[in-house]
């Protein structure tokens, strides 16, 4: 599995073996807002803004940390030499997501960066890291919808330099599915699925609509999208996990007892072995 395109739907099980697979590889993130609180909203809107999130991440910081980060903020609106500006925002991308473990604000700072160097490889690729913090964040809601925002305008970005790069369709809409960034997220659903439409064989694609289908309790649609993806890639770990629980939320014991089994056959943690059995025991 490529680390880079991890989606995790929220069950339990699938985040426990996650863990276990890649131990040692990710650091522990670092919430930056309160959920409960109002600080961080625009007023006009309610959307949490990048200037709030900064400001409740220094809060955490001591005065050498926070000095250190002053000076490279004003030595970008001080550098007149975009090669300048791009090692500044990436210090700070390196301080805020390796330092001190505020992910969202380093992916912030990298893409700052990808968006001085403006070539579709650094905006692409900083906009699926984005995409994955959002799949992966699973206890604010706003922090999604920021994450959503600044992948998207990232993924639009990319699609005005080549208007045929699936891939970028296929996040934009992902955008529109589980960022909350428009009223209308079948927007995001019909982008995703003309892509996997006219190229079946695009197993991204599948894997957004499996998702988006199980976020929607819509579990048949779930299963056919996931099944889709392990009869092209028979090892493909991530997408069994996803229709084990698609088919143990469905209700159907039989089916996710099969392909529980399956993944505990070839899953190399003992300790995630372990954890599948009793889930295999509970459905039993």
């Amino acid at each position: 599995m490529k680390k880079q395109h991890l989606f995790i739907a929220g069950g339990a099980l699938v985040l426990f073996v996650l863990v276990f697979f890649f131990a040692g590889t990710t650091e522990p993130k670092k919430s930056v807002t309160n959920t409960n609180s109002e600080a961080g909203e625009s007023p006009a809107s309610g959307v949490l803004t990048t200037e709030a999130l900064l400001d409740q991440a220094k809060k955490a910081l001591n005065s050498t940390q926070l000095q250190y980060v002053t000076q490279l903020e004003n030595s970008v609106v001080r550098g007149d030499v975009k090669i300048q500006q791009q090692t500044a925002y990436r210090q700070l991308a390196h301080f805020w997501g390796d330092s001190v473990h505020v992910h969202a604000l380093g992916l912030y700072y990298h893409a700052e960066a990808a968006k001085l160097e403006n070539s579709e490889k650094s905006i692409t690729f900083a906009a699926h890291l984005l995409l994955d913090e959002l799949m992966a964040e699973d206890e604010n809601p706003r922090i999604q919808q920021w994450l959503g925002l600044q992948a998207k305008e990232l993924f639009e970005k990319a699609l005005v330099m080549n208007p045929a790069n699936d891939s970028s369709t296929v996040g934009l809409g992902a955008c529109y599915m589980f960022g909350n960034v428009s009223d209308n997220p079948m927007e995001g659903i019909l982008k995703v699925r003309k892509v996997a439409e006219d190229h079946p064989d695009n197993l991204y694609a599948q894997m957004i609509l499996g998702l988006g289908g199980a976020k929607s309790g819509q579990f048949d649609k779930a299963i056919e999208r996931f099944s889709i993806i392990v009869k092209k890639q028979p090892d493909n770990l991530e997408a069994m996990f996803h229709l084990a629980e698609a088919y143990e939320r469905k209700g159907d014991k039989v089916n996710a007892v099969k392909w529980y089994t399956t993944i505990q056959e070839q899953i190399p943690v003992p300790e995630a072995k372990k954890e599948i059995a009793e889930r295999i025991k509970s459905l039993q």
